[in-house]
């Protein structure tokens, strides 16, 4: 059942917007029923009335009739409120349910406010279920930038809005906006280049670069949520029993009970059609619904049948062993985050509360090119002046692991012409590109050249062991990585550096990657002013050993490693025993 909401402070005219959207939306050939929650210690019901005699007689429920309509009143007698999700799961199936008042229920809502009537402060500035604000003035100040802001009057704006937000009707999505072909520029005067401060210029200046779509839930695992992904419904959807035993009503704690056995019993998809009477009891199993009149459940481990008899001793506290309707998720709540990534976990919390499809970020593609005449693909005879190519399979599961596409561009050789085409067909069949090799500033960093000539080049001199070179481009507009040639310099910038872009540009939000301080047991003598990533072994002691050699061409290394050691800028020595900071592998995803 879709929902969506309308709050507002008294007599901003949350009731005349109601009156309009309803005429509208139903004028559009959809079904709409309403929820009100009433204030200002108004009653439903009013004294002097037939019905107001029967309640006050002690009539649990009223139902009025007449040829115009009918109505059923049924008395709390000092019971919690419902839930809002409670009242909606009483209304007929509907297109779309407009809830007035209700603020603090979790679902889509757009706040009025009128200037003649403004004297409370906005609900929207510090609620985030606040979607859009509908106002008779000029857009009110401290607003967040993703609430729209609406004339009260403008009804067909409103309604296209609360349509499009709980998916009745799809708004065309604009193309997204090219990033600009300077956005990687560092500003003027910066030569060697902070890890920190290259990560902050990529932070910054990224931005999603993928459409989204609609895919069925049963295929969503692994992508990237495009909205926020509101639940359908209560999980669990009624009260029910957390154990096997017996429900009953169990209006104050007692210290003995002695309680009539009815016939039948309530099971998980199998309820107790009538009501439980006070002073009875119903067998119930874990997972059945409460059947009317039962609001507690003792153990069958603790209790005494005698015929039909059912004894035990007490106290037990009210509402013991039953879950509340909606106490793992309430029904309009955001149980996916926009940018979240759907997990396995996800896929579940999505399911048991009856989402079929979701909208996600469509998969971002990964073009890798290789570049240099020494290089050969395994399985071929090489000379000892040639190099097997490690880097295009190395980033093209790297991109596969991160749970992007990986789209194989090929080797090229150091010849100009080539590299223009393959960058032209990796512009046209991927939404970033990695190149490695050939991305420095020497004579034969063909990479750079093409790219400065024909592109847009910046040079990154990062202060930062292995991978110093890190070039950045646009071609074609598409972001282009140009990684070092070296293995082990490839493989560290992907991770520092790629790894969080790549989700920006997938549509989620920066992430840093998992850090933890261990003890070394090894010492170390460096350099200041660059950061300096070892590969390290996080041994079953809780101790990091960092690999015998730091040369880069050690592929090795990567394999033994499962993490990265991470040493600072300012840091000149690591002592055994010293703490130091470890960047798991499984932080980066792999």
């Amino acid at each position: 059942m879709r929902v969506f909401g309308v709050t507002g402070w008294k007599n901003n005219g949350k009731t005349g917007l109601m009156e309009r959207l309803i005429a509208e939306i139903t004028r559009r050939g959809f079904t709409v029923s309403t929820t009100k929650h009433a204030h200002h210690r108004f009653d439903i019901d009013k004294e002097g009335k037939d019905s107001y005699r029967h309640r006050v007689a002690g009539a649990k429920q009223v139902l009025l009739s007449s040829s115009q309509r009918w109505a059923l009143l049924d008395e709390l007698r000092g019971e919690e409120e419902p839930y809002l999700a409670e009242h909606l799961s009483r209304l007929d199936p509907v297109d779309l349910v407009l809830v007035e008042g209700f603020k603090a229920a979790r679902h889509p809502k757009i706040e009025v406010h009128r200037e003649s009537a403004a004297r409370e402060p906005l609900i929207a500035l510090d609620d985030l279920t606040i979607r859009a604000v509908a106002t008779d003035t000029a857009a009110p100040e401290g607003l967040g930038p993703d609430v729209l802001v609406f004339d009260l009057d403008d009804t067909a704006a409103i309604a296209d809005f609360v349509l499009e937000q709980v998916g009745l009707v799809t708004k065309p999505k604009p193309d997204l906006p090219p990033l600009r072909d300077d956005c990687f520029a560092l500003p003027d005067g910066v030569e060697w280049t902070p890890v920190e401060t290259a990560l902050a210029t990529l932070r910054d200046r990224l931005k999603c670069v993928v459409r989204s779509e609609t895919v069925p839930v049963s295929a969503a695992c692994g992508r990237i949520a495009a909205q926020d992904i509101l639940a359908p419904r209560d999980n669990p959807p009624t009260a029910n029993s957390a154990v096997d035993g017996y429900g009953f009503a169990n209006p104050t704690a007692q210290e003995a009970y002695h309680l009539t056995l009815v016939d039948g019993r309530a099971a998980a998809g199998a309820p107790y059609q009538s009501v439980v009477p006070a002073g009875h009891a119903v067998r119930i199993l874990t997972g059945a619904a409460l059947p009317a009149g039962v609001d507690s459940v003792v153990m069958q481990e603790d209790v005494q049948l005698v015929g039909n008899e059912l004894r035990f001793s007490g106290p037990l506290k009210p509402r013991a062993n039953a879950r509340k309707a909606g106490e793992d998720v309430r029904k309009g709540s955001v149980i996916v985050a926009e940018g979240e990534e759907i997990t396995p976990q996800a896929i579940a919390l999505l399911s048991a509360t009856g989402c079929d499809e979701v909208e996600v970020r469509a998969l971002l593609r990964v073009g890798v090119l290789s570049t240099g005449d020494e290089l050969v693909p395994a399985g071929e005879a090489a000379s000892p002046t040639q190099t097997y190519d490690a880097n295009r399979p190395m980033l093209l599961e790297l991109a596969r692991a991160w749970g992007f596409e990986p789209v194989d561009l090929g080797h090229v050789p150091d010849n100009r012409a080539a590299l223009k085409t393959a960058l032209d067909q990796g512009a046209e069949s991927a939404d970033v590109i990695f190149t490695s090799g050939g991305a420095s500033a020497g004579d034969e960093d063909h990479v750079s050249a093409l790219l400065s000539e024909q592109g847009t080049l910046h040079h990154w001199r990062i202060a930062l062991k292995p991978g110093r070179p890190l070039a950045l481009a646009m071609w074609g507009g598409v972001p282009v990585f140009g990684l070092p040639g070296n293995p082990v310099a490839a493989f560290v910038c992907a991770l520092i550096f790629a790894r969080p872009s790549l989700g920006v540009l997938a549509g989620a939000p920066w992430r840093s990657p998992l850090a933890f301080q261990v003890p070394a047991d090894f010492t170390k003598k460096k350099k200041a002013g660059r950061r300096e990533y070892l590969r390290g072994r996080l041994n079953s002691d809780g101790t990091v050993s960092a690999f015998e050699s730091e040369g880069s061409g050690r592929i090795s290394g990567l394999h033994w490693a499962n993490g990265l050691i991470e040493v600072e800028e300012d840091r000149t020595q690591i002592s055994e025993g010293e703490l130091v900071r470890f960047l798991p592998f499984a932080g980066f995803g792999i």
